[in-house]
This record gives C-alpha cells, structure tokens and sequence, in this order.
C-alpha cells in the first residue's frame, strides 16, 4: 500500500491545528475560571531558552502552510507573526485552516520527488526531496511546535489531555 504525500500531509495537519483550536480554547477558558492573566499563559514556556506558546502556535501554523505550499509547488504565503492574544491564535490557526483546505491532492502529484531548497543562498542551505521533507523535517517540526504548545498548557494547570492533543481522526 502507498500513500500519497497529500494524505499525509493535509489532513494531518488539519486534524492537529484543529485540535491545536480547542486547546486554546480550553485554556482560555482555564484561565477565566481561575482568574489568570490571560497573558501568564501566552508568554509561558517550558524553559526560559524555549519559545512561549504565542510562537510555538505561530510556528505550527507557519509549518502547516509552508509544508503544503512546498509540496504542492506554490509560493508560500507570508504572514507577520503579530498575534497576542488567544483570539489572535484563534484566528491564525483558522487562517492556516483555510488556507491548506483550498488544496486538492491533485496539486501534491509527484510532490514526493519534487526538490525542496530550505534555507536557499544561505550556509545552511539544505535540498531534500519532498518525501524526505515531508517525513524528515516538515512533520516532524510542525508536531514538535504542536506538542510543546500542548505541554506549555498542560504544565501549567489546563486540563487537557491525550484526546485533546490527538483531536479527531
């Protein structure tokens, strides 16, 4: 059995972001029962040298159109990275939403073996084909930013747990 890049891409990432939304709501809501400033839980991390959630959301979102746009051959979209509050990440995970939702799995044909250049004219310039890119670096840094969000909330006291990460498949 084969599968195709655009199914284990797309609807992965949509499943994760859509999951990833009622997280956030789900600390929101922790937040206004318990009385937390909204932005303790904003600008939390698991580290002092970690990102805070805002940026590991801004980067699940930016890994989930990027990803796409590569292997489907189209030009990545960019998006300032202004959001603050949890209607900002709100809107940005349902923007990322949309936007991979406008692709079809006939714009992934032979996106397995497209050339993917990161980081092009740089010293760290990387060429990878799209399946290795794919399962290699793009998953696993869109879930990386994914699961940090989610440890971020958990650690500090929302009550979430596997089935809010997993969402629904």
């Amino acid at each position: 059995m084969t599968i195709s890049i655009y199914s284990a891409s797309v609807p992965v990432f949509k499943q994760m972001l859509t999951a990833l939304s009622e997280v956030l709501r789900k600390a929101e809501t922790h937040a206004a029962e318990k009385n937390i400033d909204p932005n303790a839980l904003l600008q939390a991390r698991l580290f002092p040298d970690m990102f805070p959630l805002v940026r590991q959301v801004q980067i699940a979102a930016d890994f989930s159109k990027g990803v796409t746009s590569r292997l489907a051959g189209v030009e990545v979209p960019s998006w300032p990275d202004t959001e603050i509050t949890f209607a900002d990440l709100q809107a940005l995970v349902a923007r990322a939403l949309a936007y991979i939702g406008t692709f079809d799995a006939a714009q992934f044909e032979g996106g397995e073996y497209k050339e993917i250049v990161l980081r092009p004219g740089t010293p760290k310039e990387k060429k990878l084909i799209g399946s290795a890119y794919l399962q290699h670096y793009g998953l696993p840094q869109f879930f990386f930013h994914v699961t940090t969000a989610y440890a971020i909330l958990r650690h500090n006291g929302v009550e979430i747990g596997k089935r809010d990460y997993m969402g629904s498949y």
